[in-house]
């Protein structure tokens, strides 16, 4: 009976000892398990610094100079654009921009050139026939002043002339001398009516000639060349009969008189302009340093300043209703970029807001769940789910009032994701 009753308590106790074993190796795998998923889930220590609070703000890049290439004002008519450079293309001073069509102008210009040949061909000829009317003239006059002295010489013979026949040599030199007065004072008259008949020929000639430098003038001035470096804007024409979203001007347009063709941006004047409501407007002031990032630049961020902020809200159409007031915003980069182009979108980070000390977390450390705000603690080889109370939401970090403490390890994931 006693061999029985210890063979019994032996074999109890061994199978005693095996399942403890079984429950120490189910422990053991149970706990490197544990320890082998903990490291899998990224983990961040919570820490106390400085929080800045951070705006984005949306904008695109703005020359502050620029030249802009109209249609001649001189024209008078429409003119139909032979040539135009695509938008974007880079053009140099002096690079021929915009070509009208001067078919007109030229017919313009061959006619003024006609008239001017006209007319100088008629200086020409009025300039022969005074020539061959005071050569006449001065004929005449020569002629006259001969009579005169003949009749002056016959009138000294008055002494052995009969008294008859000297009077009337007397009335013959008087006669002579009357004569040659008319010839000079006709020669006189004539050479005054030739000088005044020359003048109006060359006020006519200069008419002419103001005419077709003008003509020529108004042909140059259908090529714009570019009178700085630049790139190209095609601006819009308003006649294309879109009124709400006009398409850029195209060879073969038809351009009025002063209508602005192209836009050559100063591309060392670039600066970003950008809009704020009102509740932003209080938080933003000159000479704030701020980060841009441009959409076609991704690789790289500009440094840059608020250089101004309007003081009156303008009433922004584009924002729906009831239309938004927004207050107008420029931004000057410290630094430029070859590749930067005036109408590319930007994004601009304004540090508006520092509180030292604060308690900070990654932004992906914090997860809903059940409508609160929750963060997953480490302690030992698991996560702990802890309800957490966020002060401030920054870019990429969080301040943290309560439910964390410095020192604490977060998961940047769901630890229960996956599983």
């Amino acid at each position: 009976m006693g061999n029985k009753v210890k063979t019994l308590w032996s074999t109890q106790r061994g199978l005693i000892v095996v399942a403890g074993l079984f429950v120490l190796a189910g422990a053991g795998f149970a706990a490197v398990r544990l320890v082998n998923t903990a490291p899998k889930v990224p983990t961040a220590e919570v820490k106390r610094g400085v929080f800045t609070g951070t705006m984005q703000i949306r904008g695109q890049l703005k020359a502050l100079k620029s030249v802009i290439l109209t249609a001649p004002a001189q024209a008078g008519q429409d003119m139909q654009i032979l040539k135009l450079p695509a938008s974007g293309e880079a053009v140099k001073p002096g690079d021929v921009v915009v070509e009208f069509d001067a078919t007109k102008m030229q017919q313009t210009l061959e006619e003024k050139q006609s008239e001017l040949k006209q007319a100088e061909a008629e200086i020409e000829q009025t300039r022969a026939q005074a020539r061959l009317k005071a050569e006449q003239d001065t004929t005449d006059v020569m002629k006259a002043k001969f009579a005169v002295e003949t009749a002056r010489l016959d009138a000294s013979q008055q002494e052995i002339l009969s008294k008859i026949d000297g009077e009337e040599k007397k009335l013959a030199l008087a006669d002579a001398e009357q004569k040659l007065k008319q010839a000079e004072t006709q020669r006189a008259s004539d050479a005054q009516d030739a000088a005044a008949d020359l003048e109006g020929k060359k006020q006519t000639r200069d008419k002419a000639k103001f005419e077709v430098h003008e003509s020529q003038a108004n042909i140059a001035r259908l090529t714009l060349r570019a009178p700085i470096a630049g790139l190209v804007t095609l601006l819009p024409n308003f006649r294309s009969g879109n009124w709400m979203n006009p398409p850029p001007f195209r060879q073969g347009d038809q351009a009025w008189p002063g209508a602005g063709i192209v836009e050559l941006p100063d591309l060392s004047t670039l600066e970003v302009e950008a809009r704020v409501d009102e509740v932003d407007r209080g938080r933003l002031k000159t000479g704030l340093p701020v980060t841009v990032r441009v959409d076609a630049v991704p690789d790289k961020e500009f440094s840059a300043r608020i250089a101004d902020i309007s003081t009156l809200a303008k009433i922004d159409f584009s924002g729906g209703w009831p239309f938004p007031r927004n207050f107008d915003l420029a931004i000057r980069l410290d630094q430029t970029d070859p590749r930067l182009r005036p109408g590319m979108s930007a994004s601009i980070r304004a540090a508006v807001e520092q509180i030292p000390n604060a308690l900070l977390i990654p932004s992906e450390a914090s997860f809903q769940k059940s409508g609160q705000t929750v963060a997953y603690v480490l302690r030992g080889s698991k996560f702990e789910e802890r309800p957490i109370e966020i002060a401030r939401r920054g870019e990429g970090q969080l301040a943290v009032a309560s439910g964390l403490k410095p020192g604490d390890r977060v998961a940047l994931r769901d630890p229960a994701a996956g599983r």
